[in-house]
């Protein structure tokens, strides 16, 4: 089992910045890949970003390339989503979550844990 606990989240202007994170407990961190997905009111959940177990490679669905940075510490068994360039439409709850696959998956259903997800609202 892995224990998964977002924080971080919070209410930004347009065009501003903010930073969540993931606290995992329970297994060896660096056996998992991690994922960000976001769910916005009345939308399904999507993909956000990947990072692989070292933190050497990652993955950024179009919509937030070059404005989002996923980023990890094994050593801190956290996993971090730096959002800068906010828009509104960034509005959603942020979920992290972790799984076993060394490949790069953007499907949910490949993911094993989940955390309970941190609020990020963007006004314009």
């Amino acid at each position: 089992q892995v224990q998964l606990v977002e924080s971080g989240g919070g209410m930004v202007q347009a065009g501003g910045s903010l930073s969540v994170s993931c606290a995992a407990s329970g297994r060896t961190f660096s056996n998992y890949a991690m994922g960000w997905f976001r769910q916005a009111p009345g939308k399904e959940r999507e993909f956000v970003a990947h990072i692989n177990w070292s933190g050497g490679s990652t993955y950024y669905v179009n919509s937030v390339k070059g404005r989002f940075t996923v980023s990890r510490d094994n050593a801190k068994n956290t996993v971090y989503l730096q959002m800068n360039g906010l828009k509104p439409e960034d509005t959603a709850v942020y979920y992290c979550a972790a799984t076993t696959l060394t490949v790069v998956t953007t499907e949910e259903m490949m993911y094993d844990y989940w955390g309970q997800g941190t609020q990020v609202a963007v006004s314009s």
